[in-house]
């Protein structure tokens, strides 16, 4: 066993020193194991240990891959689900606008229909008056004028435009542009309609002609005797007056679903109000720790969002009587356990001293010389489960105060003077074992009660001793973690028993630290115990503010406490008290 040289000077060789320290003096300097890998990058420790710190928590498979499971499916998804809240407005919006967008594509299909219905109209009336003119002007007929002469003869409004062919065959075509100016049509312009005009088609006798450079237009055909006249007016009117609705008809669509979906936000959020409460309410609940100790549960749901005629106030109203009937059962759970660690204390008080008078009267009549073989065999068994029967309850009453709060005299305690002792006792008591012991160059000390920490750091020694078979390594080791490598708030101390033997069944691993749990299940009184000395480390740990947990698996297994490290030990400790409280022990 190795340990740091300042308790190694203190003991005069009763315990071997550690490498480093002994090397030290011959000229080289050898530091513990753990120190000098840690400073190469490498740190040889248990995995599980080293996962921890590493903020990697060892699981089952089934659960490590049912989580990389869910994290790949999220990650392939790529989206998170969206509340209740935005899944109404986008609903409603989405399905007015849908509304709207149908309305207003029929109403500019019908009122495009109008629209063409009422320019055919106008060019079979602009047709028939253009007839009358050419009629009354003989000498365009006679095709001594051409249509643009004709159109600069009389008042023709902008877009109107004529092909007239004359009685000799010659054909001209002219039009009015919007700024009222007559624009003669060149013969492929000409050509261009009399070949869509001469071809079949459907829908009465206006027909539709897209002429290049010019536009397209809605034209009818006439025939006056000895000449004929076709004449039209330009789409663009219909187009334009179309665009013109389908542009106010959006920015008003828009506008609106914009104001929609604000008011829908604003009553929706109104309205789930009540059931944001309920999800606080619940969520707050849910978070406060429940497993032990006196639990009172206070949040409850606003009367004024449990209104029994709405189904959200109907919720609220259920979750305050389960929260009443919850509160109820912690409230009689506590009372029952205060009830039963009385009456444990009590008993074990009481039976205290029964028990030191049978074993004082079974102590002096063994030294009755006179004694029989087997008197003296049945008074040995009586004292030996005299002696028994005191540490169980013993152990009973320590518990019981622990969970008063009692039995804690704080001091500064030294964890590294601590685990020499510990260790050095635990090589008397199983010389069998090999013992190791791991320690940082400083000693670190926590706020605590010593004696109960050298009792937790005893009683996993033994406990490995105990459930190891001869040969087994144990190493005892100490060090400090910062918050950030060991994911707490504070720096923390850590106590490490590892060992490398058998390891834990892993049915009874998650409950190793219950009362009178054992981990071989035996009655045997060299490996079974009482079953108490794991779950008095856990009490005397979370009594300081800490931890404990075990790590195992065949060939390693790890019981591991972390002490919170205030920042100040000299401010920390100038509160405590050397004076036991109320009750303890002395």
């Amino acid at each position: 066993m190795t340990e740091p040289r300042h308790a190694a000077e203190s003991r005069k060789g009763t315990v071997t020193e550690p490498r480093h320290a002994a090397e030290s003096r011959e000229g080289t300097v050898t530091e513990p194991r753990h120190a000098a890998e840690s400073r190469e990058g490498t740190v040889t420790e248990p995995r599980h240990a080293a996962e921890s710190r590493e903020g990697t928590v060892t699981e089952p498979r089934h659960a490590a891959e049912s989580r990389e499971g869910t994290v790949s499916d999220g990650a392939r998804r790529g989206w998170r689900p969206w509340g209740l809240e935005g899944r109404l407005v986008v609903t409603i919006v989405a399905v007015v606008a849908l509304i709207f967008a149908t309305v207003s594509i029929a109403t500019g299909a019908i009122l495009g229909s109008i629209l063409q219905s009422n320019l055919d109209n106008e060019v079979t009336e602009a047709t028939a008056k253009a007839l009358r003119t050419v009629h009354d002007a003989p000498q365009v007929a006679a095709g001594t004028e051409d249509a643009a002469a004709l159109l600069a003869s009389g008042p023709f409004e902008p877009g109107f435009l004529i092909v007239i062919e004359s009685a000799f065959g010659s054909v001209t075509g002219g039009y009015v542009d919007a700024a009222g100016t007559v624009t003669t049509l060149d013969d492929s312009q000409v050509e261009q309609i009399v070949q869509q005009l001469i071809q079949p088609g459907e829908g009465g006798p206006v027909r539709e002609i897209t002429i290049d450079g010019v536009g397209t237009y809605r034209m009818v055909a006439l025939g006056g005797g000895s000449f004929a006249i076709a004449s039209g007016l330009p789409v663009s009117q219909v187009t334009a007056t179309l665009a013109q609705i389908a542009t106010t008809v959006a920015l008003l669509t828009t506008g609106g679903l914009v104001l929609l979906g604000l008011a829908v936000t604003v009553i929706v959020r109104r309205s789930l109000r009540p059931l944001r409460v309920v999800a606080d309410t619940a969520e707050r609940v849910a978070s406060m720790p429940m497993a032990e100790g006196a639990v009172s549960i206070a949040d409850r749901v606003p009367e004024s969002e449990t209104d029994e005629h709405t189904e959200i106030g109907r919720v609220g109203h259920a979750l305050n009587t389960l929260l009443d009937h919850v509160d109820a059962s912690l409230e009689a759970r506590q009372r029952n356990e205060e009830r039963m660690r009385r009456f444990v204390a009590d008993a074990s008080h009481e039976l205290r001293t029964p028990l030191a008078s049978i074993r004082g009267y079974s102590e002096l009549s063994l030294r009755d010389p006179e004694l029989s073989e087997s008197t003296e065999s049945a008074l040995s068994r009586i004292q030996a489960q005299s002696l028994r029967m005191t540490r169980l309850v013993e152990d009973l009453l320590l518990l019981a105060r622990l969970d008063e709060g009692q039995e804690l005299v704080y001091g500064v305690v030294d964890l590294t003077q601590l685990a020499v002792e510990a260790l050095g006792d635990a090589q008397v008591a199983g010389p069998e074992h090999v013992w190791l012991l791991e320690v940082d160059e400083e000693p670190v000390t926590v706020p605590g009660d010593s004696a109960r920490l050298q009792q937790v750091v005893v009683n996993m020694l033994a406990n490995a001793r105990t459930h190891t078979p001869a040969g087994t390594e144990v190493t005892l080791s100490v060090g400090r973690e910062d918050a950030a490598e060991s994911g707490s708030q504070t720096d923390t101390a850590v106590i490490r028993v590892h060992d490398n033997g058998p390891g834990i069944e892993p049915t009874i691993a998650d409950e190793l630290f219950e009362r009178f749990s054992r981990a071989d299940r035996s009655r045997a009184r060299q490996t079974g115990g009482t079953g108490l000395g794991l779950s008095i480390a856990r009490a005397i740990v979370h009594a300081h503010h800490g931890e404990i947990s075990v790590q195992s698996r065949p060939g390693d297994t790890t019981f591991t406490v972390r002490l919170p490290l205030p920042e100040d030990l000299g401010r920390a400790g100038a509160g405590l008290t050397d004076a036991a409280p109320t009750g303890a022990a002395q």
